[in-house]
Order: structure tokens, then C-alpha cells, then sequence
């Protein structure tokens, strides 16, 4: 909204060229969605209390767990409040790829948010069934592989970060890779989502991370030299994800050890479809599993668990996901947290080295 009032004054006002760059919009979405959580984060926390949006303990996690029982859940309207705003202010909303993203955004956030109020609000512990929230989280990412494919000038090509001439062409199976993709990263975050701030911080280094491949995939020159693939308009999500970046550190302000707010399902599953839809739109989808490899493993360590259990009869880790085992071997939740977000800046940073290995 501002640089569409802005930035076409800039024939008459020298100033208002700033507008024009990406880095200045990039910037300011990210302090715009720092205030908004600052400004909005407190109000929405006393909201929750009194609608008695509370956190429902497991009583067979680990036993420090059942001090958090009460803590305010539903926190990731905060979250999506300081990604839409400042989305709205700060990017060109003719850009069909921010509508794209919002639509997920957004979208994937209704789902956690009707799951979480009947769960927390109208105490009904089964909240949205597993089945409906696959099938409607399968369903919105279904739409944008579809609108994606239609598109004309769309790469279906698949690229791998260390590999310059491996670029596969999935064609039409571009469509269920991108569901996969999307559903995949939101059911990773939200998996991973188990203790204070551990989400959130990997969140926004991911976003960040990505926030330098869309400004990379959307720059013609740029994108040339370093030779991954041009996504004109990407660009502009460099913007979205500035947002991101600062509605994730804005949250953590709530969300770092010991809580105030937990983000729910209505943050954990709209943050990772949100990343999920960024790297399918810049073409790293590779990518992700890298830089969101915390998320993968958190994920992975589900799926063996259950899977060890169900054939086996065995379990692999003492409880998955694996930030749980660490805990139940006697580390300290915050050490658990911290060494987390250590990992996760270490692989953002073999994310972004892949830029001068292709």
C-alpha cells in the first residue's frame, strides 16, 4: 500500500524513489512487523487468557513440561498479524506471487486456527481430525501447484544446489511435488513446535535465508552470475519474507523461555507452508531440506518412531519428536533451544555457500 502511494510520486519527489528498492522495502517490513508484535503481541496474549485459550499438557511428556500447563496458546495470530501487515504496506500488490504465498499464509493459519479454538477454547481435545486438516492443508497447496503450472513462463524444472547442469523436468509431476513440498515444510514447523522458541527461531533464520534467494531469483543479473534459476517477480518476496523475519523475532519476544504465549497450530502450520510455498516459487525447494534441516529431522524422527513401533514393536528414541529424547536424557530445555537455532545458522550458512558451488 505505501509504495503504491509512494513510489509513483517519485517523478516529483526525488525521496520517494526509495521506494523503488527492494532492500528498503525488505528492511522496513521487517521493523513494521517488529512493532506490530510489540504493539499488538500484548493485547492479543490478554485476549487469549480471557477467552481461557490454554495450553493442554501431555501428561506422558517430560515431567518440567507440566509447570507450562495454562500458558496461553493460539499465539500465531500474533505471528500472522506482523506478516500480513506489513505485506500489505511494504510490497507491490500487483505481484501475483505475494497473493500466492498470503493465500497459504493465510489459509493454512485458518485451518490451525479452527483446530486450536475448538482444542483450547471449546475444550473439544480432538479438535480438527487429522484427516481434515490433510485434507484441507492438500487442498490449498493443491490450488497453488495448479495456478502455478498454468503459468506460462513457470520452470518446472527441478534444481539441486551443488549440481549446475542436473535440472530434471517434472512436468506435470511438478503439481504433486509442490503439494508435497508445502504440506511437508507446515507439518514440519508444527511437529517441531514442542518447546519454548524452538520453532520460531529456526523459523526466522529460514526466512531470512530465503529472503536473499528471492531477491537473488527476481535480480536478472544476479541470478545470471550465480547461476540459479530466474524467477521474474521473485524478488518481491524478499519483502514477505523481511516480515517474516521480523514477525518471528517480534514473537519470540513472548515465546523465549519460559513462555508467555505458545504460537498453536495456527502458527506452526501457516509459518511452515509459508516456506514451504517460498522455496517452490524461487525454485530452491533442495534447498529447504538444508536449511530447514532441523525441521527434517524433527519430522523424520516421528516417522521412524512410529514406524519402529508399528512393525517392530520397539521404539527408536525415548520419545519423538527428537527434542523430547534430549529432554528425557536429562538436557536442559533451553540448552535443547539454543543448540537448535546453533544448528539451524550453521546449515543456513552451507545453504547460502551453495550460491558460488554450482
Amino acid at each position: 500500500m505505501l509504495y503504491h502511494i509512494f513510489y509513483p510520486l517519485s517523478s516529483n519527489i526525488k525521496l520517494f524513489n526509495i521506494f523503488r528498492y527492494l532492500t528498503f522495502r525488505s528492511i522496513y517490513a521487517m521493523i513494521t512487523a517488529l512493532i506490530v508484535c510489540f504493539v499488538l503481541g500484548p493485547w492479543i496474549i490478554r485476549k487469549l487468557e480471557s477467552l481461557q485459550a490454554r495450553q493442554v499438557i501431555r501428561t506422558d511428556g517430560p515431567e518440567s513440561h507440566l509447570q507450562k500447563q495454562g500458558t496461553p496458546t493460539m499465539g500465531g495470530l500474533i505471528i500472522l498479524a506482523a506478516i500480513i501487515i506489513p505485506t500489505l504496506l511494504w510490497a507491490d500488490l500487483t505481484n501475483h506471487y505475494i497473493w500466492l504465498t498470503l493465500f497459504i499464509t493465510i489459509g493454512y493459519g485458518v485451518i490451525g486456527f479452527i483446530d486450536d479454538y475448538k482444542k483450547v477454547v471449546e475444550k473439544n481435545p480432538k479438535g480438527l481430525s487429522a484427516r481434515q486438516k490433510m485434507f484441507w492443508q492438500l487442498l490449498l497447496a493443491a490450488v497453488v501447484a495448479i495456478l502455478l503450472f498454468l503459468k506460462p513462463d513457470f520452470n518446472e524444472q527441478l534444481y539441486f544446489p551443488f549440481f549446475k547442469n542436473f535440472h530434471p523436468d517434472l512436468w506435470i509431476w511438478s503439481i504433486p511435488f509442490v503439494i508435497l513440498v508445502i504440506v511437508g515444510a507446515s507439518n514440519a514447523v508444527n511437529l517441531t513446535d514442542g518447546l519454548d522458541g524452538l520453532a520460531i527461531g529456526p523459523v526466522a533464520i529460514n526466512a531470512a535465508t530465503y529472503m536473499l534467494f528471492s531477491y537473488i531469483a527476481g535480480h536478472a543479473t544476479l541470478s545470471a552470475y550465480l547461476q540459479i534459476p530466474r524467477v521474474a517477480g521473485a524478488g518481491e518476496l524478499a519483502v514477505l519474507c523481511g516480515a517474516l523475519v521480523g514477525a518471528g523475532l517480534g514473537f519470540l519476544w513472548f515465546n523465549s523461555y519460559p513462555a508467555e504465549v505458545f504460537m498453536g497450530d495456527v502458527g506452526s502450520l501457516s509459518l511452515g507452508g509459508t516456506l514451504g510455498t517460498i522455496a517452490v516459487i524461487t525454485k530452491q525447494e533442495i534447498l529447504l531440506v538444508i536449511v530447514g534441516g532441523v525441521f527434517v529431522v524433527e519430522a523424520l524422527s516421528v516417522i521412524f518412531q512410529v514406524g519402529s513401533y508399528k512393525y517392530r514393536g520397539k521404539r527408536i528414541f525415548r520419545m519423538a519428536p527428537i527434542h523430547h529424547h534430549f529432554e528425557l536424557k536429562g538436557v536442559a530445555e533451553p540448552k535443547i533451544i539454543v543448540r537448535f537455532w546453533i544448528i539451524t545458522i550453521i546449515l543456513a550458512l552451507v545453504a547460502i555457500s551453495t550460491l558460488k558451488m554450482r
